[in-house]
């Protein structure tokens, strides 16, 4: 199959500007970078993207984003270097997601730590087709990983995938996040029945977090108010258990509006406090309390 055609970024002057006041502390905690150099997978999903960290940072110095948090994509697979690099050139503002072999050291894992990671993306649209016992046994793994550094666990995860999980994640013991408001799309199959039962996770559940991110995903081609009831369901739910992400730069089509995306954000929580803790609160605990 032949790559998708990433499209250039657009200038990040020409983005919507935010409706609403963002508060101290706000955090986009969902993006990736791309810059040449660095070993990516030999057969990307999409073309090389024209995406580095000093263009993103021009979007967030226009819509007024203080911190942000690295998420390492699929291109790069487990070769973090870039990402550990994002670390060092934005400074104390920025945190991570990487990616991790099973075998890696627990002195390579401490290394991560210092230098600003927080939690390890689990890719599981690559074990989709896994049986779910044997993915429950993968993420009971990674969360040994991750628990003695107060990190915790993204999930990268297909909404059939996260359906087929809610027992377990019903009752999980350690903190996670489902990244893309839970990937619950019609086209796969995902019921509304499939989404109270996440908004039921999410409520019981202390250690559940959702990503408001990537709402684009989950509208297709139809337009973002099309996830307006999912986006205001999750609000209502647990707003302190809710980050909001860009999913810059919105792969593969760059000329995405970031600014759009971020205005969606007040029609889902109209509260200023329920915002404040998606922005601000859901970061603070997860990615900067050390």
């Amino acid at each position: 199959m032949a790559p998708l055609q990433t499209l250039p970024m657009r200038p990040a002057a020409s983005n919507t500007a935010p409706t609403f006041e963002l508060p101290a502390g706000s955090c986009d905690a969902h993006f990736h970078v791309f810059e040449p150099g660095y070993p990516h997978v030999p057969d990307p999903l999409y073309t090389f993207p024209d995406a580095t960290l000093e263009q993103y940072l021009e979007v967030t110095d226009f819509l007024g984003i203080d911190r942000m948090v690295i998420v390492q994509p699929t291109f790069y697979a487990t070769d973090n270097s870039l990402a550990l690099e994002v670390l060092r050139r934005a400074g104390s503002r920025c945190r991570a997601v990487v990616r991790i072999e099973e075998e890696i050291s627990d002195a390579e894992l401490d290394r991560y730590d210092a230098l600003g990671v927080r939690a390890i993306r689990l890719d599981l649209f690559a074990r989709a087709e896994q049986p779910t016992d044997e993915i429950i046994a993968y993420v009971r793994r990674m969360a040994l990983r991750t628990a003695p550094r107060g990190w915790h666990l993204q999930f990268y995860t297909p909404g059939w995938v996260v359906r087929d999980l809610l027992p377990f994640l019903a009752d999980f013991d350690q903190p996670y996040v489902i990244d893309h408001m839970g990937y619950m799309k019609e086209e796969d199959g995902l019921t509304p029945a499939d989404a109270d039962r996440l908004l039921t996770v999410l409520r019981d559940n202390g250690n559940c977090w959702i990503k408001l991110s990537g709402p684009y995903r989950i509208a297709k081609d139809k337009p973002l108010s099309s996830v307006q009831e999912l986006g205001a369901a999750l609000v209502s739910t647990r707003p302190d258990r809710l980050l909001w992400g860009s999913d810059w730069p919105h792969l593969p089509n760059g000329q995405r509006d970031t600014g759009e995306l971020l205005n969606l954000l007040p029609t889902w929580a109209p509260d200023a406090e329920d915002r404040r803790l998606i922005l601000s609160g859901a970061a603070d605990l997860l990615f900067f309390a050390h």
